[in-house]
């Protein structure tokens, strides 16, 4: 429970180290030196050699100075004083300094970083190759959602303990919840669709002190300390996030857009069975479109299919898309194949593609049919579930083919290059497989109680 939550207890060691590491100091060079690159100060000091390097900087730690190649004129060299000896890196310009992944503004916060680094993994490379033996993620409870119930409980809590009136800071407690807080005060029951998800890490450059969510460690370095679930807003160190398992809980607030999005995310950011999209659509089209000619084979208006689009990313369920905005069935019709199109994983994932192709190659119907099923159980739960409802309702559809003329092969036709596609961007391998894909599909439907 939140009111019960206490916060973990964060590691200090590696910050107190950090604080610990030397200083940067410039070794001004006292010549004017010719040719000297614009994007370098007066602490180059020219063509000079290693052993020259080192007496300039002997017995002063953390100094450093700039210097191009004796042996490769064009090329330079930092050279740097650290743990009594001179270490030497090559040094990169494009626009931002760097001699190895991270690019900095300034060579003295490059060095800074630097001489933390060296200082840190110098004084505590055990400790560091054991900072995930005992982990604070697997005693946090983190697996869960629900957002809003946790919100509502800090909030809570907040203001029976300040007993504070001024109305415009009761709104503020939610923003200044953690990852770590949001995740630790919610229960596994609150969300009723737990599929599992991957976080969505990216290198992250943190303003000021962070520790890491997975180990509690401090993050050092002055740039890119740490990544960040760009999902759900996780933030552990590099090695760290090797080791959280696939249980991200996507924030509602980190997901920009409906269309475009990973199916997954979407639905765990909703707590949806499925994307709302398809619900919404199908929904609409069941209502009042079944018996109309060329369903999903007739196109709608392009820039009404776009307006719908625009309106499930803006509004989300709340997306108007009822007769009396878009009379043309059509149109729905067009933005549930868009939403299909344009997920950047389709729904019969790129992982199973090839084996549902194989599979439609067996000549034997029963054969077929077991190996179709077969693969179907290898799709992440979302997508399994997306796919079942849209066939069940495809089947729908043929049940008025008198009407809408649209049989489970015409649908097929419409759906296989929709709902799967080669994982490689092959123009010869999509003409290839067009038919198996149309194939699968209309087996899909026509099965769609045995399979799923």
């Amino acid at each position: 429970d939140a009111e019960e939550y206490q916060p973990p207890i964060w590691k200090s060691y590696l910050y107190q180290l950090q604080q610990e590491a030397p200083r940067p100091k410039r070794i001004i060079c006292p010549r004017e030196v010719e040719n000297r690159p614009k994007y370098y100060g007066r602490e180059f000091h020219g063509i000079i050699s290693r052993e020259q390097a080192d007496e300039i900087l002997a017995g002063v730690e953390g100094a450093y100075i700039l210097r191009e190649s004796q042996r490769q004129p064009g090329c330079y060299t930092l050279a740097l004083r650290f743990g009594n000896q001179t270490l030497n890196y090559r040094l990169f310009y494009d626009g931002k300094h760097f001699v190895g992944e991270k690019r900095f503004e300034s060579i003295h916060d490059l060095v800074t970083d630097g001489l933390i680094t060296l200082y840190i993994e110098t004084k505590a490379s055990e400790y560091i190759s054991k900072m995930t033996t005992n982990p604070i993620y697997e005693h946090i409870g983190y697996a869960t959602l629900l957002r809003e119930k946790v919100s509502r409980r800090l909030s809570r809590t907040k203001n029976e303990s300040r007993k504070a009136s001024v109305t415009s800071e009761e709104s503020t407690p939610v923003e200044k919840i953690t990852s770590l807080v949001r995740r630790a005060a919610l229960t596994q029951n609150d969300n009723h669709f737990n599929y599992e998800k991957a976080h969505n890490f990216k290198v992250h450059t943190f303003r000021g002190p962070h520790w890491c969510e997975y180990c509690a460690n401090f993050m050092w370095g002055l740039i890119a300390q740490g990544v960040r679930c760009s999902d759900c807003g996780l933030n552990v160190h590099k090695q760290c996030s090797k080791y959280v398992p696939n249980d991200c809980q996507p924030d509602l607030k980190r997901i920009k857009r409906v269309y475009c999005c990973d199916l997954t995310t979407l639905v765990k950011a909703h707590n949806t069975q499925r994307p709302m999209v398809v619900d919404s659509c199908i929904r609409e089209i069941e209502a009042r479109g079944l018996k109309s000619e060329g369903l999903y084979r007739v196109s709608g208006f392009t820039e009404h299919i776009e307006d719908v689009k625009m309106a499930f990313d803006r509004d989300g369920d709340k997306a108007d898309i009822s007769a009396s905005i878009y009379p043309d069935i059509n149109i729905i019709a067009g933005a549930l194949k868009l939403y299909f199109r344009d997920l950047p994983i389709p729904v019969i994932t790129y992982d199973t593609y090839s084996k549902f192709i194989e599979a439609a190659k067996i000549s034997n119907p029963d054969e077929r049919l077991e190996a179709i099923h077969e693969v179907l159980m290898l799709l992440p739960a979302a997508h399994y579930e997306t796919l079942r409802y849209l066939m069940i309702h495809l089947k729908k559809v043929t049940l008025h083919e008198k009407e809408n003329f649209m049989n489970a092969e015409n649908l097929g036709i419409v759906f296989g290059p929709t709902l799967m596609r080669p994982p490689e961007d092959s123009t010869l391998a999509t003409l290839n497989d067009m038919r198996y894909q149309k194939l699968i599909v209309q087996i899909l439907i026509e099965n769609e109680d045995v399979l799923f």
